[in-house]
């Protein structure tokens, strides 16, 4: 399964930005060929794959990344409680 994640650009050099994700230092390298705007620095971008697919408002970046948060956070709950058990039952 793929996922198409926002990221913020930091730099562009000969077409190929590097992002980061979210507010860590995590950062991808996309290439801009497949956008059909112009992209500079400090815009938020949708990358899948290695390329970024479309560019975003500051609003609709953070909504997605917010919702990509909550659904991480959701499964290491899930998780916690499944190694619980899970542990429980071998005892």
């Amino acid at each position: 399964m793929c996922l198409a994640i926002p990221a913020k650009i930091e730099s562009i050099e000969n077409g190929v930005a590097q992002c980061r994700v979210g507010e860590g230092e995590t950062f991808v390298t996309a290439s801009l060929m497949l956008l059909d705007q112009e992209a500079t620095l400090g815009d938020y971008v949708i990358i899948h794959a290695g390329f970024a697919i479309r560019k975003l408002d500051l609003k609709e970046a953070q909504e997605t990344l917010t919702i990509l948060r909550d659904l991480a956070n959701a499964y290491d709950e899930v998780q916690r409680k499944y190694d619980k058990e899970v542990g429980g039952a071998e005892a």
